[in-house]
């Protein structure tokens, strides 16, 4: 399973029904993710670039982007940003392949 921190920016008719009808939005976040093998971790409102972050956990780059895709489809969103978060040991798996990659920068 994979870590996304994922950011998206409201659209004015979201922000408009929300203010109509205010409405906790982590259960209809989870029923969708969890339909496609997934967990919500955690769902905030923040000021700033983005309205809403979430970190959510998916078996792989397929789930995220079937997940990302129904939600962006549904208009109720202006924007977003998604990033694959990679555990510390994984970060280490990778410094340790780093080390027998080699690599030419230009001009050297």
């Amino acid at each position: 399973m994979a870590l996304y921190l994922i950011r998206l920016k409201q659209a004015p008719a979201t922000f408009q029904r929300m203010i109509d009808q205010p409405e906790d939005r982590r259960p209809a976040v989870s029923k969708v993710l969890e339909a496609s093998g997934g967990k919500l971790h955690g769902m905030w409102y923040a000021f700033g670039e983005y309205d809403v972050l979430a970190l959510v956990e998916l078996p792989d780059n397929v789930s995220a982007a079937a997940v990302i895709s129904t939600v962006a489809a549904s208009g109720a969103w202006s924007g977003g940003e998604t990033t694959v978060l990679l555990s510390v040991e994984e970060m280490l798996e990778a410094f340790g392949k780093a080390a027998s990659v080699e690599y030419r920068p230009p001009g050297g």
